[in-house]
C-alpha cells in the first residue's frame, strides 16, 4: 500500500463522526460450522463438571472472553487463569488480579510456556472444589472426584496449558457413565480430573475494540483483516501507552514526540503514519524510489509485539 492509498483512508476515516470509531467490516466467513458445533457440546459438557477454568490473555482479559458461553457458566464455579503473563505488563496484570478478586472470580497468573503458575491453578481448583467435596460426601459419594472443563479461545495458550497442567505424561481416565465416548478425562492430580475443549470465537463482534484487540494478538487471523490497518491502529496505541517501548526497540530517540509535536498544519492520523515510516526506514522496509514497503513495516510491528520484543505490554489496562 503506497502512501496516496493510505491518505486517501485517512481521508475516508476523517468524514465520519467524531464520536464513531473506523473498523474495517468483518466478514461472518470466519466462523466455521464446527465453531457452532463446538459451542453447542461446550454447553452439554457443562453439566458435567464441578469448576470452570477459564484461560485469558492476561494482554486482554475481557477481550479474551467469549461471551456467548459466559451465561452458560454463571451458576459454576469459575477461576480465570490470566495466561501469557510472560508478554504482559506487570502491574496491569496486578490490577486484574485484584479486579477479578473483587467480582468473587479467584484469578491465577500463569505462563504456560515456562510453567510459572501451573501448581497455582491446581492450588485454586481445590480450595474452590471444597464445596462441592462436601456436598458429594454429605450424598455418601466420599472420594469422587472434581471435574475441571478448561475454557478458552483460541491463541490464548490453552494447548500449552493442557500440556503443562496434564505434564503430557497423565493416564486419560476414559470413558465415564453418561459421557459420550468422545471425551477423555485427564487426571492432573489426585483427586482432580480434567476435560480439555476446543478453542472457540463468536460469530459477531459487537464491541470494535474487541476486534481490534483480538486483531493485534492474533486470535483474528491476518488473512481475515487489513493488516496495514491493524499495525496502524497498533501503533497509535503504542505511541500513547507504550512510547518509551517503541523508542527504545526502533532507536527512534526523540523522534516520536517532535513528529506529535510538530505544529505543521497535519492530523495526527498523518503524525502517526510518519512515525510509521520512520520506523520503515530504520527497518529497511522500503521498496524502490525510496517508497515505504507499509506491508513489511506492518509485519515487523505486529510480529515483534506478539512475540513481546516491544517488552511487556497490556492492551486493556484497569484504571
Amino acid at each position: 500500500m503506497d502512501m496516496y492509498q493510505k491518505r486517501k483512508i485517512r481521508a475516508e476515516k476523517k468524514m465520519k463522526s467524531e464520536d464513531e470509531k473506523w473498523f474495517p467490516k468483518i466478514s461472518i466467513s470466519w466462523y466455521p460450522g464446527h465453531m457452532a458445533k463446538t459451542k453447542r457440546q461446550i454447553i452439554e459438557d457443562l453439566k458435567l463438571v464441578d469448576v470452570i477454568v477459564e484461560i485469558l490473555d492476561a494482554r486482554i482479559p475481557i477481550s479474551s472472553q467469549n461471551p456467548d458461553i459466559q451465561k452458560y457458566i454463571k451458576e459454576k464455579d469459575k477461576i480465570q487463569v490470566l495466561n501469557k503473563c510472560d508478554l504482559a505488563d506487570d502491574t496491569a496484570t496486578n490490577n486484574w488480579v485484584k479486579y477479578f478478586k473483587k467480582n468473587n472470580i479467584p484469578a491465577v497468573v500463569t505462563d504456560s510456556n515456562s510453567g510459572k503458575g501451573i501448581r497455582d491453578v491446581i492450588k485454586m481448583i481445590q480450595i474452590v472444589a471444597k464445596e462441592s467435596k462436601e456436598k458429594y460426601a454429605q450424598k455418601g459419594r466420599v472420594g469422587k472426584n472434581i471435574r475441571v472443563l478448561v475454557l478458552g479461545i483460541p491463541n490464548v495458550g490453552k494447548s500449552s496449558f493442557i500440556n503443562r497442567i496434564s505434564k503430557k505424561t497423565s493416564a486419560k481416565v476414559g470413558n465415564k457413565p453418561g459421557v459420550t465416548r468422545q471425551k477423555q478425562w485427564i487426571r492432573v492430580e489426585e483427586g482432580i480430573e480434567l476435560m480439555d475443549t476446543p478453542g472457540v470465537l463468536w460469530p459477531k463482534f459487537e464491541n470494535e475494540t474487541v476486534a481490534m484487540n483480538l486483531a493485534f494478538t492474533g486470535t483474528i487471523k491476518d488473512d481475515v483483516l487489513e493488516k496495514t490497518e491493524i499495525a496502524f491502529e497498533l501503533l497509535k496505541f503504542l505511541v500513547n501507552n507504550y512510547k518509551t517501548n517503541l523508542s527504545e526497540r526502533y532507536k527512534l530517540e526523540n523522534k516520536i514526540d517532535e513528529i506529535m509535536n510538530s505544529t505543521e498544519d497535519i492530523d495526527d492520523n498523518d503524525k502517526y503514519l510518519s512515525i510509521l515510516d520512520t520506523i520503515a526506514k530504520k527497518r529497511g522496509a522500503i521498496v524502490s524510489g525510496g517508497r515505504v514497503d507499509y506491508e513489511k513495516v506492518s509485519n515487523i510491528l505486529l510480529d515483534e509485539f506478539r512475540s513481546g520484543k516491544l517488552g511487556k505490554i497490556t492492551l486493556e489496562r484497569i484504571n
